[in-house]
């Protein structure tokens, strides 16, 4: 009997992470995105749930899906690429995979039968891979495997697919691997023993592979391809050059160039010729660098030394350059610094023309953060507060405009201070929580826009719908008094008890949002927020150019 599934791509990694996987898969699922439904898995072998707990400076940026899943930072790439509302089932951690398996013990589904990671676990893995493929009626699964080869935390994931294989045959999987080839300072040559050793740790695991990526700082020659597609098994041309590129979005381009689409669609017997026109104008007008203004756009925050942390607001920047013709040049400025007193504000600010103070938590950094917040109000600088940054805007207002000294949020109790005026308070269903994962206010949620504000301008809907993280919200026995002085909330959830947007009319820009834009951000459609933050910063720029 013919197999009529899906088919199957499987992104395996080897030699060092870190190398770009998730980029790499979402570039393949973006080439054949034109006609196919193209659905991707993601599996981690850490045993946490998600990474929601996890820190920044460790883990990278928590990427919040619409159905509040918290995920890890290749779903962010996948949604860029693929044009997808991912789902939090999509992403298999080991501790989920692990959950599973112990509460069907529990319930007696094994009838007692010793369970074991072969074949329970591996079954399990496949169960939930065939499942999702259904449920969303792909026609080409992606599935990443986190890690590189040889890691323990992704055996039980890499014999998953080798049975895989098993099951749908050898038409309708292909196996992908992404490796290094180094090119040794001193040598200037390009080395292949490192993607040779990575493969044969691969076909230990019975997996050959059907392309090969080789990452490096520049194209592959043909006389390595010879050497790799030799001692690896592989044709010569099924061995894709993945240099570094000027930005990530050019990667669909380089491997249609490499002929990823043709070697492919041979392979899987399928045909989705991609659409790459508009794609390529929009990176080509992201990365000229002439005839663009520059603007010095500041990001003050505690995680600066990672910037993976805010992965997708950079991308949101670079979506609005892209469309402006901005030449975003990104200053980053540590907070904690400017608190502690090792920076000056007016060092700190020197020459900015936007700041964004993005989301966090925690004491630390933030008395800084309101020190910039309010330089960036009183010296007409365009700003975007997103989650804590927008709560400390609005703390910041009620100190310096509403008299209200002592304003501060209820969040810095947890560090044993003391707030007379929580002008920021938890929300009401947060206030029992025990467990801190996946429990704040996560995922897509309705912002109703106030008419006749500067937000009903930007967005041109009465409703909008964007992500959360938070826990904390704008204490509402604040707000009248905040009004007063001329802040105004210009959205606000369902209910009319949540603010979620802030702007203060007098400015060229000054707005904060609950939400997190940068989450829904795309190359093709950039967010309104940053879009506008840019806007606000190229006209106010041009203008004192002109005076």
């Amino acid at each position: 009997m013919s197999y009529k599934g899906p088919k199957f791509i499987v992104v395996t990694g080897g030699v060092l992470s870190g190398l770009g996987k998730g980029i790499a898969t979402a570039s393949i699922g973006h080439l054949l995105s034109g006609r196919l439904n193209v659905i991707p898995i993601k599996c981690d072998g850490y045993l946490n749930t998600d990474p929601g707990t996890m820190n920044p400076i460790e883990h990278g940026e928590v990427f919040v899906l619409d159905d509040g899943g918290e995920v890890d930072m290749d779903f962010g790439h996948y949604e860029r690429f693929l044009g997808v509302t991912s789902k939090f089932s999509w992403n298999l951690t080991m501790g989920k995979v692990f959950k599973m398996i112990l509460d069907r013990e529990r319930r007696g589904d094994f009838l007692g039968q010793t369970v074991q990671f072969i074949p329970h676990v591996t079954d399990t893995i496949k169960e939930c891979i065939h499942s999702i493929a259904k449920a969303e009626r792909a026609d080409i699964v992606l599935i990443e495997i986190g890690g590189t080869v040889g890691d323990m935390e992704n055996e039980l994931y890499l014999e998953a697919v080798r049975q895989l294989r098993q099951n749908v045959g050898t038409d309708n999987i292909v196996f992908v691997h992404l490796t290094y080839v180094p090119v040794p300072s001193g040598i200037e040559e390009q080395k292949s023993k490192p993607t040779q050793q990575s493969v044969k740790l691969l076909n230990e695991r019975g997996i050959r592979p059907d392309l090969i990526i080789g990452r490096g700082p520049e194209m592959l020659t043909n006389k390595i391809k010879q050497k790799i597609a030799l001692f690896c098994n592989i044709e010569p041309e099924a061995v894709i050059s993945g240099a570094d590129v000027d930005t990530v979005y050019r990667l669909p381009l380089v491997y249609e160039k490499e002929r990823v689409t043709e070697i492919l669609h041979k392979k899987l017997k399928i045909y989705s010729p991609p659409s790459l026109g508009r794609w390529a104008e929009l990176v080509d007008r992201m990365m000229r660098k002439e005839g663009k203004t520059p603007i010095r756009l500041a990001i003050c925050g505690k995680y600066v030394n990672l910037h993976d942390s805010y992965a997708s607001i950079l991308e949101a920047i670079s979506h609005t350059g892209a469309h402006l013709d901005a030449a975003c040049q990104l200053v980053w400025v540590d907070t904690t610094e400017i608190e502690n007193g090792k920076v000056s504000l007016d060092d700190a600010l020197s020459g900015i023309d936007a700041v964004i103070v993005p989301g966090g938590f925690g004491t630390r950094g933030i008395e800084g953060k309101i020190e910039v917040i309010r330089v960036c109000r009183e010296k007409k600088i365009p700003f975007l507060g997103i989650c804590y940054g927008m709560q400390l805007a609005v703390i910041e207002f009620a100190r310096n405009v509403c008299a209200i000294s002592e304003a501060n949020t209820k969040e810095i109790e947890a560090d044993g201070f003391t707030v007379k005026e929580p002008v920021v308070c938890i929300l009401p269903e947060q206030q029992k929580i025990v467990y801190k994962g996946g429990t704040m206010r996560l995922g897509g949620h309705d912002v109703v826009i106030v008419p006749r504000t500067k937000a009903e301008q930007i967005f041109r809907a009465p409703k909008i719908r964007r992500r959360f993280r938070h826990r904390y919200e704008i204490n509402p026995e604040y707000v009248s008094r905040l009004k007063e002085k001329g802040m105004v909330f210009c959205g606000h959830d369902p209910s009319g008890e949540i603010m979620q947007l802030m702007e203060l009319p007098d400015h060229p820009f000054f707005m904060g949002c609950q939400f997190h834009p940068e989450l829904t951000s795309c190359l093709d459609k950039p967010d309104e927020l940053f879009y506008n933050l840019v806007k606000a910063a190229l006209e106010k720029k041009r203008s004192s150019q002109k005076m």
